[in-house]
């Protein structure tokens, strides 16, 4: 059986981004504590200082190599694992973020959020990616990818003109300003692109083609950094949390091989280990793994996210109470992430002894608190309450499970179970009423689009 690793992969959805093609690939949402935990932390105050409630905004994350990010469906910023792998600075992703704030601020996709309002995060890519795969010239690609969506029109997909782009540039730079940060990090990261314009297009990273570049928009950035007369330098902190998440994807997605170039056995770093880590984990050679684990949480063992790893490879090497040790104190560390209570959970629930259910139960509630759109804990939660005994709820959160993951058919079978089962006018019975109804109009939806 295989458990939730540290990097959870979202629904795939096979679509091309600005690919031919014969170069169609599946594309994912990916979740991780760690990462999502380093982001929300510096991008809150860009919040903020936009006006918006950091509450209300969704950061994702693309498991995909080139280079882009993106705002769609409202309140919701994109952002590519490769972007994440290939910034040099804390400043350069904090002023990416900036900027995509600042086409949310401005209601630069109001017509796109218009159409995607109520869908989901995975929907809303396979949108995205479909879009793209026609301005590539790919429309097999994007037929596969926008899963009867055709109707939206593909120029309100990222398509930014030139005076929206200028307009998110000079919004990131107040943004940047009024938090204390420098601007020159989003000048970097444009000079960078702008090497990229003079490649043939099919070369291109996205980010350049949905996001157009010009000289004037550089130069009125670097006006912008230049006339700064205080600037708070990245931390070395910020500095260090960037190299750990940059190693943990090198050595999660890249294989051990090109790991062990980047990152040598002679390179005793903290980054350095922890890549090797993890890809020593993605070759099952848990016997390297672990040692390594051991050594980076006896030198800083405060990081949550260090003990997180070390139950996963204890989890997945069959060594399942040893798990649990490590994961209680990843989120004894770090409570609010709600990832880690649901990887506890797991642990908990994958022993199969009953006196680690009230446990159990406990972590998912308060991971669903934090986070009500989590499927994984949604599932996790319906084993729990199946094995207590109350399969009304475990049916609710079937339902919910089901409903989030897209899948209204069994969201409507589970729902109608969960309302027969629970007590009339209880809050669950309530809850399940409503997905029955929901995914019902949704199914017809469907029904409708295939006509």
């Amino acid at each position: 059986m295989r458990y939730a690793v540290n990097l959870v992969m979202a629904i795939g959805l096979a679509a091309a981004l600005l690919l031919p093609a014969s170069e169609a690939r599946s594309v994912s949402l990916i979740r991780d504590a760690e990462i999502e935990w380093v982001i929300r932390d510096w991008s809150e105050p860009i919040f903020r200082a936009a006006g918006l409630n950091p509450d209300a905004i969704t950061v994702h994350l693309v498991d995909d190599r080139s280079l882009n990010a993106f705002v769609a469906g409202g309140q919701r910023i994109f952002i590519n694992t490769g972007l994440l792998q290939r910034v040099r600075t804390p400043n350069e992703l904090i002023g990416v973020i900036a900027h995509e704030t600042g086409h949310i601020a401005g209601g630069h996709l109001a017509r796109f959020h218009d159409a995607t309002k109520n869908a989901t995060a995975t929907s809303i890519l396979g949108m995205v990616l479909g879009a793209a795969a026609m301005i590539a010239g790919a429309p097999q690609a994007a037929g596969a990818a926008l899963l009867g969506s055709q109707q939206i029109a593909q120029r309100s997909f990222l398509q930014f003109t030139r005076t929206q782009e200028s307009s998110a540039d000079q919004a990131a730079a107040t943004y940047l300003q009024d938090t204390g940060q420098s601007v020159q990090g989003l000048v970097d990261f444009l000079e960078v692109l702008g090497d990229q314009e003079a490649l043939l297009s099919s070369r291109q990273d996205p980010y350049v083609r949905t996001h157009p570049l010009s000289r004037e928009r550089v130069s009125a950035l670097q006006n912008r950094a230049a006339r700064q007369a205080q600037v708070r330098p990245d931390s070395a902190t910020d500095k260090l949390h960037l190299a750990l998440i940059q190693a943990k994807l090198d050595g999660y997605l890249n294989g051990l091989q090109a790991t062990l170039r980047k990152w040598p056995e002679s390179d005793t770093s903290l980054p350095a280990r922890y890549a090797r880590a993890f890809a020593y984990y993605r070759t099952a050679d848990m016997s390297r793994a672990l040692p390594l684990v051991d050594s980076l949480i006896a030198e800083q063992p405060d990081y949550a996210f260090f003990h997180e790893l070390k139950g996963q490879i204890l989890l997945e090497s069959g060594r399942v109470e040893e798990s649990i040790p490590p994961y209680r104190d990843a989120v004894r560390l770090a409570p609010q992430e709600s990832l880690l209570q649901t990887g506890l959970a797991q642990a908990l629930l994958a022993t199969e002894n009953p006196a680690h259910l009230a446990e159990a139960e406990q972590a998912l509630n308060s991971s669903l608190r934090q986070d009500p759109d989590s499927p994984n804990a949604w599932r996790q939660l319906a084993i729990a309450e199946g094995r207590s005994g109350d399969l009304g709820q475990s049916a609710l959160a079937n339902a919910e499970y089901f409903f989030r993951t897209g899948n209204y058919r069994d969201a409507y079978g589970q729902a109608q179970r969960a309302a027969r089962m629970i007590p009339a006018g209880a809050p669950g019975q309530v809850r399940a009423t409503d997905i029955e109804a929901e995914a019902k109009r949704l199914l017809e939806e469907q029904q409708q689009k295939r006509r």
